[in-house]
């Protein structure tokens, strides 16, 4: 088997995107996404080794990243589940935090618990934070065990993080007495604040057997033809085997969105302070931050309105993509998003019997798109049918026909875009324009240099595989695994021997489950806050010193928040430690030099109110070392990049196209 044949297949909401290397060739394909998702990522695989002349049974690496998780929280779409905890407690999950996600809506709801209160199951034992208090009865567990009726089962009691002898006897005894897999919060999130550790735990165990029967029918036609089992995208932007995502599936929560994080690090301009990475497909568009190849990462995230508090890549996610349907709102005002098309019907351009008006439609009747243009490779246009729609919604909303229609729809979705990417950097105390933005998915390059504009940012890149970027990011990911503890504790006054035992087990339990200890490289963190504090930043350590880690914490809170209280006494609140195997992204160096013309045509396209006669461009015919001024539409297999007249664009040795405008 030649190892230097590698596969990363990403499924997104509309197309599921294939990147194959081979040697030095690189081979992409994007095929529709499919109900159920593994039918579509064996086509995909099929398509990009039928075009790079391979055989499946050659490809020695196979690395995936799937919305199966997302999916079924959205969509509340996973397995029915019971939650056994601690008497008096059962309610947790419907108390919640008492905070609005919208603090001036009266009629905002919240999302139903994933566990309703007649599966909810309270046991008599009590753990406080300095020991168990009441041991836990095996025998009324086992009675319990008789009364469950679930096909998972959360098991979170209180103050496990810190004693989770009960827990564990608990867990015990119910993976033997039932046939459904069981979530024990000390191993899915062993850290304080109850609601949280249980939501946590509860998703975990709502989702775990829709991944478990996932991956098992991919692993299944995977073997079938010759692939070799697939290792597959964590949320923290690490790569895991598919028997531990089987067994910890929460951890994929935002698979797809970090594989994206990861591909797009690679090509952070050295000339930036960091890159915002932009990645708009069919269903959402993703932002996230990267500084000094430094990925963000958070563990305070929220999918569908529930906490999952498990080590995720820092991603802002809003409902405007290339399907995002137009729409009229009840004061007249036009909005775009969040529901999409999809991939079937999709929008009406895709001539797939879809009639609403969409994000893809406008960008062709605005001629970013052509009729002529291919999405995926496969995808014909039908400018009729998108002609059709924005002329019912330019009726709806009193434009000048559908072309004024387009340009209103492109605006707003270019404005929803933008108020994501201030998010994460203006509205957390970085200035945008200091950043350059890296554009991929289907549709992101055919927007970033219409959202640079807006923001003051001056260069914008596109990767030469942007629009299956997510798939590439896959090969270059690193094997991730973290390990939590929580350790509450005054820094001033905590006994370092204490902390170091901690630490040397956190370390202990992420070696053990990566693939190659030995070439693995941990890290540790600790959050810390202010005492009197409600919340906490991470701080990297090395050797631990309360001195060393009290001022990096001091900066870190200057940092995020603009001040510092030397005065004030700094609380140890959680330890953290990640294992790392490193993993290098392929060599993209292609030739210097193209022999065709890259010139295909012309086409009428609009920017602003002008419309102007603009050079359409074959990627794969742009020689390295290219420099060119806009206006001009880039065409690639998988993505459109469209070059606004102000801006220039360069080609470097990867095929990386830089983006340049006057701001």
């Amino acid at each position: 088997m030649d190892d230097s044949v590698r596969l990363g297949v990403d499924v997104g909401g509309t197309f599921t995107d294939v990147v194959l290397v081979a040697g030095d060739g690189v081979t992409t394909a994007k095929v529709p996404t499919t109900d159920p998702q593994h039918e579509g990522v064996l086509a995909g695989v099929a398509t990009a080794c039928e075009r790079a002349g391979v055989d499946p049974d050659s490809v020695s690496r196979f690395r995936h990243a799937t919305t199966v998780v997302t999916n079924a929280l959205l969509e509340e779409a996973g397995a029915e589940t019971a939650l056994v905890t601690t008497d008096g407690f059962g309610d947790v999950l419907a108390i919640g935090r008492q905070d609005r996600p919208e603090l001036y809506d009266q009629s905002v709801a919240r999302p139903d618990p994933l566990v309703p209160a007649e599966r909810r199951y309270e046991l008599d034992e009590r753990a406080t934070t300095d020991g168990i208090e009441r041991p836990v009865d095996p025998d009324a567990v086992r009675d319990l065990a008789g009364d469950i009726e679930a096909d998972a089962v959360a098991v979170s009691l209180l103050h496990a993080y810190a004693h989770p002898d009960n827990e564990r006897r608990v867990a015990e005894i119910l993976r033997g007495e039932l046939d459904a897999p069981v979530s024990a919060s000390h191993e899915v999130l062993s850290a304080f604040r109850e609601y949280e550790r249980t939501a946590t735990t509860v998703a975990d165990a709502y989702v775990t057997p829709v991944v478990d029967a996932y991956l098992g029918r991919l692993v299944e036609g995977a073997t079938d033809r010759g692939l070799p089992e697939p290792r597959v995208m964590q949320s923290n932007g690490g790569i895991a085997d598919a028997d531990a995502v089987r067994e910890r599936a929460v951890t994929t929560a935002l698979s797809g969105p970090a594989a994206g994080v990861v591909g797009a690090s690679a090509f952070e301009p050295d000339d930036a302070d960091g890159v915002v990475t932009f990645d708009m497909g069919g269903t959402s568009s993703d932002v996230s931050l990267v500084r000094g190849g430094e990925i963000e990462r958070t563990t305070d995230a929220d999918i569908g309105g529930r906490p999952v508090r498990v080590p995720m890549v820092d991603v802002e996610t809003v409902g405007a993509g290339g399907g995002s349907i137009a729409w009229i709102d009840a004061g007249g005002a036009l909005r775009v998003g969040p529901r999409s098309a999809g991939a079937d019907p999709g929008p009406a351009c895709y001539g797939r019997g879809g009639t609403d008006p969409t994000v893809t439609d406008a960008a062709l009747l605005l001629g970013y798109l052509g009729p002529d243009t291919t999405l995926g490779s496969t995808l014909s246009l039908d400018a009729d049918a998108a002609r059709d729609a924005l002329s019912a919604l330019a009726n709806d909303a009193g434009l000048d026909g559908p072309v004024a229609a387009a340009r209103g729809v492109y605006r707003v979705a270019n404005a929803t875009m933008t108020r994501t990417i201030r998010s994460v950097t203006a509205e957390r105390g970085d200035d945008p324009r200091e950043f350059a933005i890296a554009a991929f998915g289907g549709a992101g390059p055919m927007h970033a240099a219409a959202l640079a504009d807006r923001l003051g940012v001056s260069t914008v890149v596109v990767p030469r595989a942007s629009g299956v970027l997510s798939a590439l990011g896959l090969l270059a990911a690193d094997e991730r695994h973290d390990a939590v503890r929580t350790f509450r504790a005054r820094l001033d006054g905590v006994d370092p021997g204490s902390v170091e035992a901690v630490l040397s087990d956190l370390e202990e339990s992420v070696l053990a489950e990566t693939t190659m200890p030995e070439a693995a490289t941990v890290t540790f963190e600790a959050d810390c806050r202010y005492v009197g504090q409600s919340h906490e930043l991470g701080v990297g350590i090395e050797d631990f010193d309360r001195a060393t880690l009290a001022a990096r914490f001091q900066a870190a809170h200057e940092r995020a928040h603009g001040y510092r209280l030397p005065e004030t006494d700094v609380e140890l609140v959680t330890l953290r430690a990640t294992a790392t195997v490193a993993h290098a992204m392929p060599d993209l160096t292609r030739a210097a030099t193209a022999d065709a013309d890259p010139q295909t045509g012309t086409r009428d396209a609009c920017f602003g109110e002008a419309r102007h006669e603009t050079p359409v461009l074959d990627w794969n015919a742009l020689a390295s070392g290219t420099d060119r001024d806009g206006p001009a539409i880039v065409e690639g297999g998988e993505s459109t990049v469209v070059v606004p007249p102000a801006w220039s664009l360069s080609v470097d040795g990867r095929g990386t196209l830089r983006l340049e405008g006057d701001a």
